[in-house]
C-alpha cells in the first residue's frame, strides 16, 4: 500500500473522531458511554502510533 494512500485513510479516521466526540454528548447513551470512550481512547493511540512511524504524516 502506498504512502499516500494511508495517508488518506488515517485522515478519514481522524475525521470519525468528531463523531465519536458528538456521541458522547447524546444524554441518552448509557452504559455505550464505556464503548464510545474506549473507541475515542484506541483511535487517538493508533493516530499517535501513526505520526510516530511516520512524522511527515502531519504535512500532507
Amino acid at each position: 500500500m502506498e504512502l499516500q494512500t494511508i495517508k488518506e485513510r488515517i485522515s478519514l479516521v481522524q475525521s470519525k473522531r468528531d463523531y465519536l466526540l458528538s456521541l458522547l454528548e447524546q444524554p441518552n447513551l448509557g452504559t455505550l458511554r464505556v464503548d464510545v470512550n474506549q473507541a475515542l481512547e484506541e483511535l487517538d493511540d493508533l493516530i499517535d502510533e501513526f505520526k510516530c512511524t511516520i512524522p511527515q504524516a502531519d504535512s500532507n
